[in-house]
Parts: structure tokens; C-alpha cells; sequence
């Protein structure tokens, strides 16, 4: 990610979240790159939690990957489905 020197010093703590993240970010000044802020080379890397996206998820249609019948595979190479 490439930053203006104004934009990282309004927005720092959003930046070191997304360096925590494993992103590096370059602040350029004046379009030239002055420095590149990235993680620590000891950082801890955040773990990963299983079923984060528990109730943010709708199944519509609880048979969707039931296999189409023979009616519905003729249909759909005719352009009918």
C-alpha cells in the first residue's frame, strides 16, 4: 500500500493495525517513497479463529448443490434453465 506523509500521520493508528495485518506500507513525500513501515521481523502473527462468519452467512437454497436432474441438464443446453 503506498500512503501520502499527510495521510499516515492523520490515519497512524488504522496503518499500524494493517501492519499488524503482515501489510507493508510505503510514505511518500512529494510522490518519492521516504520510508516503508512494515512488521517486526519477531511480530507475532495473529492467529486465525475458526467460525468468525457464524449468523453472517443466509443459505437460500438449502439444496444447492444437489445434482440437476436429467430434465433440468437438457433444459440447461437448450438455454431453457
Amino acid at each position: 500500500m503506498k500512503v501520502t506523509a499527510a495521510f499516515a500521520k492523520a490515519n497512524l493508528p488504522d496503518l499500524l493495525k494493517a501492519v499488524e495485518r503482515g501489510e507493508c506500507i510505503t510514505i511518500s513525500r512529494y510522490r518519492k517513497p521516504v520510508a516503508v513501515l512494515s512488521p517486526a521481523p519477531d511480530a507475532a502473527k495473529p492467529k486465525r479463529k475458526l467460525g468468525t462468519l457464524r449468523g453472517k452467512i443466509k443459505i437460500i437454497d438449502p439444496n444447492w448443490a444437489a445434482p440437476l436432474t436429467d430434465e433440468e441438464v437438457e433444459a440447461f443446453y437448450e438455454g431453457r434453465y
